[in-house]
């Protein structure tokens, strides 16, 4: 495992991360048993990844690892999210001063801890300005509740004054090859402002795993069919080029398509790690595997859409 600096703060991450939302099963991901949770984050954690991300509505994700985590939590670079609420089958937006003080409560008591590493705003919430929501977070982290603030999801016009602050420390956004263009307005503002990116979706949900031959049959409800715009129709059949290449090199090399996708992800300046969901040991040690693997200049053209 390689590790990295998160901007200018003092935590060292492994580049490969464990993203939490897919072992909060629920509507999003489907039910999960907690002994393969539990399995699935210490095999991570064996392999040398320390990050573990997660949030509010991933599920029960925060409680499931607050269990998983007994004992190891000093092992973990832990972060979670603030800002949106689900209400039934909806998700609202709040980042209204007492609603952050709620939900870190909440997240630290479910997580098992009494201190969050990264705490970032999930969304904004249009109702809410950013500095009043940025103006909280510093209070808690004054408090010793938080060791760092970070933003998801910024459009780059706000990250740039937001940034300008000095009151952020990273920033969480899409990259992968799917999508490669998603992410990269966010990494040229961390770039010139000294933050770190931590890059979520790298694998799009595992479509560039290679798992998927056709368009698979999914719940209404699964997060592959709503918040991943690759797995259907057209759509799909744009994506199975991207999967191909991956695959060939992945063959060529004599690895997984998964290390060779998260290895691109990598390879972008500026990205400090790539979070990638896991469901079983196996898949957690596959991609923590991927930080080991370099691609050359040529290698990573040859997988550009």
């Amino acid at each position: 495992m390689r590790y990295c600096r998160l901007g200018n703060t003092e935590l060292n991450l492994s580049v490969v991360g464990l993203g939490g939302w897919a072992l909060g099963g629920g509507y999003d991901w489907g039910s999960i048993d907690f002994t393969d949770v539990q399995n699935t984050v210490c095999a991570a954690l064996d392999s040398g990844i320390n990050l573990i991300d997660t949030a509010p509505v991933y599920g029960n994700s925060e409680e499931v690892l607050g269990r998983a985590l007994a004992g190891r939590r000093r092992e973990v670079i832990l972060s979670t999210k603030c800002g949106l609420i689900k209400n039934g089958s909806w998700t609202d937006h709040d980042l209204r001063p007492h609603t952050i003080q709620t939900q870190l409560e909440t997240s630290l008591k479910n997580l098992k801890t009494d201190y969050i590493d990264v705490y970032f705003i999930h969304y904004l919430d249009p109702r809410v300005p950013w500095q009043t929501a940025l103006e909280t977070l510093v209070k808690l982290k004054g408090q010793g509740k938080i060791r760092s603030i970070g933003v998801c999801n910024v459009p780059s016009a706000i990250l740039e004054p937001m940034a300008a602050t000095g009151q952020i420390d990273c920033v969480q956004d899409e990259l992968s090859l799917l999508r490669p263009q998603k992410g990269l307005a966010a990494l040229r503002v961390c770039q010139a402002h000294c933050l770190g990116f931590m890059a979520y979706g790298p694998l799009c949900g595992g479509i560039l795993s290679g798992k998927y031959k056709q368009a698979p049959n999914l719940r209404r409800a699964d997060a592959r069919n709503y918040f991943y715009k690759c797995y259907r129709g057209e759509n799909f059949e744009q994506a199975k080029q991207t999967v191909a290449h991956v695959a060939n090199l992945a063959a060529q090399k004599g690895v997984f398509s998964s290390q060779i996708a998260l290895a691109w992800v990598l390879a972008q300046r500026g990205v400090t790690c790539a979070l990638t969901g896991a469901r079983t040991p196996q898949q957690a040690q596959q991609n923590a595997h991927a930080a080991e693997l370099n691609l050359s200049a040529e290698e990573l053209c040859s997988l550009q859409p």
